[in-house]
């Protein structure tokens, strides 16, 4: 289980200011920019969201109404008037369900819209068992931990408003396929969010893992910390960029950030499990340094931190390879902080300081001399903090907000007209 908690509270993305008068769009507008901290009372929202008085009050009230927002104690008001009301995301609102799957297992968790971890397993899984034997364990687990944390902390019957799964490989998040991940045989073009959408009955996210780690990780530290690069290495190696704004970069068809297949120099000609050789995941990742001394990946965990003069040397090598890719990322991108994380940053912290002296030597000044280069702060659960916060936003969204206040959703109809109801 989690520990009581194992998150800091995590920043939520203000949405920018519209010009247009449609309900769906001042709900979600109003909705967000309380769940973001930016405008928490009805005076904070009327400057923030550019709209008249009575709109932002009609549309809190509805949501007040709807119990997707709550009141959550005053906030002190300049001069002599009374406190203002201040306004929070109500855990009443609905729940999100969380799969942050690796190669080995999965992180499973259900949380309110409040970021609340309402429940949490860690599933042993294989994802080279193929696309049906995972996803049936992952829903038969997350429908086990909703129906427990239905039970256990809320009254009544809170519904699933989201569900949010990051997978090790390349995804095309838009149609909600995986797209021939490497290491994950059967899943090239698995309608993954098709099915998780009818078996919860709710909008589904796709994501890759590292994009989870990498969004969960700059939503947690400073804003200044952005543009963020998150460098996983576990079994294989993976990346995730995250802009000055705070939202994942995805390139034009999803792929930006894939950098296990990238060739670094000096890598020895070890053959991929994508065709191609020297990639950075065949000779530097955790399953290629276990695979050379004999080992499993948790066994190799076990000797770096027990610091194995073999297991240790391994590391360094690996190390001064990826600092190499790094280095040429950080011209490239320029990014304020690069995170390094995965099974072998949480052993030792041998990787990470050979990254960071590859990175220092090799990388001009200009492009290092504000870089924080560390490792994760939230360790095993950015995955989960990442996912949280796409599951959050998504649900706060204009497209999804009248679906959470069970709004007719025919043209004309206002919205939060029925009670809550149920995802279509």
């Amino acid at each position: 289980m989690l520990p009581s908690s194992p998150l800091p509270p995590l920043r939520l993305a203000a949405p920018p200011v519209s010009g247009r008068l449609d309900s769906a769009i001042t709900l979600s507008t109003v909705a967000r920019l309380v769940a973001s901290g930016t405008a928490v009372s009805k005076a904070d929202l009327v400057p923030a969201a550019g709209l008249a008085r009575t709109t932002v009050s009609t549309a809190v009230d509805d949501l007040l109404a709807r119990g997707l927002l709550r009141l959550d104690g005053t906030r002190p008001t300049v001069g002599r008037g009374r406190p203002a009301d201040r306004l929070a995301l109500s855990p009443r609102g609905g729940h999100v369900l969380l799969a942050d799957v690796g190669a080995r297992g999965a992180h499973l968790a259900v949380v309110d819209l409040s970021q609340r971890v309402l429940a949490h397993t860690h599933a042993p899984l294989d994802v080279t068992d193929g696309p049906d034997a995972v996803l049936a364990t992952i829903e038969t687990r997350l429908a086990a931990l909703h129906h427990r944390a239905k039970q256990e902390r809320t009254a009544g019957d809170v519904l699933a408003r989201a569900v949010v799964i990051g997978l090790p490989g390349p995804v095309d998040g838009h149609l909600g396929v995986p797209v021939r991940p490497p290491i994950m045989p059967g899943w090239h073009a698995y309608p993954v969010s098709a099915r998780l959408r009818e078996a919860f009955g709710c909008p589904v996210v796709l994501e890759n893992d590292v994009n989870l780690r990498a969004l969960g990780e700059a939503r947690a530290v400073p804003a200044d910390q952005a543009p963020l690069l998150f460098v996983k290495v576990g079994t294989g190696i993976g990346g995730g960029l995250v802009t000055r704004e705070g939202v994942l970069h995805h390139g034009a068809d999803g792929a930006a950030g894939d950098i296990g297949h990238v060739r670094v120099r000096g890598a020895p000609d070890e053959a991929c499990v994508c065709g191609n050789v020297g990639c950075i995941e065949a000779v530097a990742s955790a399953g290629a340094i276990s695979r050379r001394l004999g080992c499993t990946i948790s066994e190799l965990q076990t000797l770096v931190a027990r610091g194995d003069a073999g297991a240790q040397n391994a590391v360094r090598e690996a190390a001064g390879l990826i600092g190499e890719l790094v280095a040429t990322l950080v011209h490239f991108y320029n990014p304020a902080r690069v995170t390094i994380g995965g099974s072998l940053t949480a052993a030792s912290d041998a990787l990470l300081a050979g990254v960071r002296s590859v990175v220092y030597q090799r990388a001009l000044p200009l492009a290092t001399r504000n870089l924080v280069l560390a490792a994760s702060t939230l360790g095993e659960y950015a995955g989960l903090a990442g996912a949280i916060v796409l599951g959050i936003e998504r649900v706060l969204s204009a497209e999804e907000i009248g679906t959470v206040l069970g709004a007719d959703r025919s043209p004309g109809a206002p919205l939060g007209a029925r009670a809550l109801g149920t995802c279509p």
